[in-house]
C-alpha cells in the first residue's frame, strides 16, 4: 500500500482506498446535504406557523406581534397564527416555547422583561435559558411606557405624584398586569428610587389594568402608549412622564421621569420574534433574512397608529442588545434591591 492509502476494515475483509477518493466523496456528500438544506428552505414552511405570545392578548406586546405577524406570514406564504400563553408573568409561554420542536413550526414573541428581567429578578431560575434556547430572528417594536394616574389623582407633574403618594404612605393603588409584569417591575424601580411606598394591584393582563385604571378602580399604572390611546378622549387618565432614557417621538413635549428628577430612571420595552434553538439552520436564515426585508418600511404607520415605535433590528443588533440589557437589568435589580421572591 502507499502512503496515501488508509486501510477500511470491514466484516472478515481489508478494503484499500486512496485519501483522494475518501475525499472525493466526502465531498459529495457534503453537496447531497446542502442540496437538501436548500430544498427544505425552499419548501418550507409548508403549513402555518405557530407563535406563542406569553402576554395577554390586546396587550402593547400583543397587538405589535400581530401587525408584524400578518405581513411575515404573507412574506413567507403561511399564516403566523398568534397563540397567546399566558402566566407567571410570561414565563410559563417561553417555557414552552423553548421545549417545542425545532422544526421551524413553532416561534417565540418575547419582551425585554421575558429574556433579561424576570431571570435576574427572581431566586428561582426560569426553566429556560434566554441565551441557549433562542435563537433571534428579528427586532419588531419599542412600547413606549408612561407614568399615568387616574383624573383624581391631584398630581400634574411627577414631583407632586412624588408628595402624594409620600402623604398617604401606601394607601395609593398601582395597577400592574400581574407580579413580574412590566408594570409591576416599573412600579418597584419608581419607589426604589423615590423611597415612595404604593399598593400593588396584579391584574390578570395589562388590559383589565389599563381598564381599571380608567375606571377609577386604581390611582396609579406604568401604562404603554397603546393601552392609553382608546381613553385619550375620556380624560379619565392623565400622563405624568415618559419612562424611557430620551423623549417619545409620539410625544415629545412630555418630559422624561429622569428630567423631572428621578436619576437614573429608564424603563423601555421592547419585543422580538425568537426560533427555537435547534431549528434547522437554513430555516432560520430564511426566517431572518424575509421578516427584516418585509417589517422595514412596510408596517411603520400601522404600529405608529398603534401606539407602538418601529424598533426594526437584525438578528446580530437583536442578540446585542439582548445581552447589553441583562447586563444592565442586573446592575438595576442589585441598585434597587428589587425581588420577587
Amino acid at each position: 500500500m502507499g502512503p496515501n492509502s488508509v486501510v477500511i476494515e470491514g466484516e472478515g475483509e481489508m478494503v484499500t482506498s486512496s485519501r483522494r477518493d475518501i475525499l472525493v466523496g466526502l465531498g459529495a456528500s457534503a453537496m447531497v446535504m446542502a442540496a437538501c438544506s436548500g430544498s427544505r428552505a425552499s419548501t418550507w414552511p409548508q403549513r402555518p406557523i405557530n407563535v406563542i405570545m406569553p402576554l395577554q392578548a390586546g396587550s402593547a406586546s400583543d397587538i405589535a406581534v400581530r401587525i408584524a405577524g400578518e405581513v411575515i406570514g404573507q412574506r413567507l406564504g403561511q399564516n403566523l397564527v398568534i397563540e397567546n400563553v399566558t402566566g407567571a408573568a410570561g414565563l410559563l409561554g417561553a417555557t414552552r416555547a423553548a421545549r417545542a420542536q425545532p422544526d421551524g413550526y413553532t416561534l417565540g414573541a418575547f419582551n425585554n422583561s421575558i429574556l433579561t428581567i424576570m431571570p435576574n429578578i427572581r431566586a428561582k431560575k426560569p426553566d429556560f435559558d434566554p441565551f441557549a434556547d433562542f435563537l433571534p430572528i428579528v427586532g419588531v417594536a419599542n412600547i413606549p411606557t408612561y407614568l399615568g394616574v387616574h383624573k383624581s389623582v391631584p398630581a400634574t407633574t411627577v414631583t407632586e405624584l412624588i408628595a402624594y403618594l409620600k402623604s398617604k404612605n401606601g394607601e395609593v393603588t398601582c395597577a400592574t398586569g400581574g407580579p413580574g409584569s412590566p408594570q409591576h417591575l416599573a412600579a418597584e424601580m419608581f419607589m426604589a428610587l423615590t423611597g415612595t411606598k404604593m399598593t400593588q394591584v396584579p391584574y390578570r393582563g395589562a388590559t383589565a389594568a389599563a381598564t381599571d385604571l380608567a375606571g377609577g378602580h386604581s390611582q396609579v399604572m406604568f401604562i404603554a402608549h397603546s393601552l392609553y390611546l382608546p381613553f385619550e378622549q375620556t380624560g379619565n387618565i392623565r400622563l405624568l412622564g415618559f419612562c424611557g432614557p430620551a423623549r417619545s417621538a409620539a410625544l415629545p413635549d412630555m418630559a422624561t421621569l429622569d428630567e423631572q428628577g428621578i436619576k437614573g430612571f429608564d424603563y423601555s420595552s421592547w419585543l422580538g420574534f425568537f426560533a427555537i434553538k435547534g431549528t434547522p439552520v437554513d430555516i432560520v436564515e430564511r426566517l431572518r433574512k424575509d421578516a427584516f426585508a418585509v417589517l422595514t418600511g412596510t408596517i411603520v404607520d400601522k404600529l405608529t397608529k398603534a401606539g407602538l415605535e418601529p424598533w426594526f433590528k437584525d438578528n446580530t443588533q437583536l442578540a446585542q442588545i439582548m445581552k447589553a440589557d441583562d447586563i444592565r437589568w442586573k446592575q438595576v435589580i442589585k441598585t434597587a434591591n428589587l425581588s420577587l421572591d
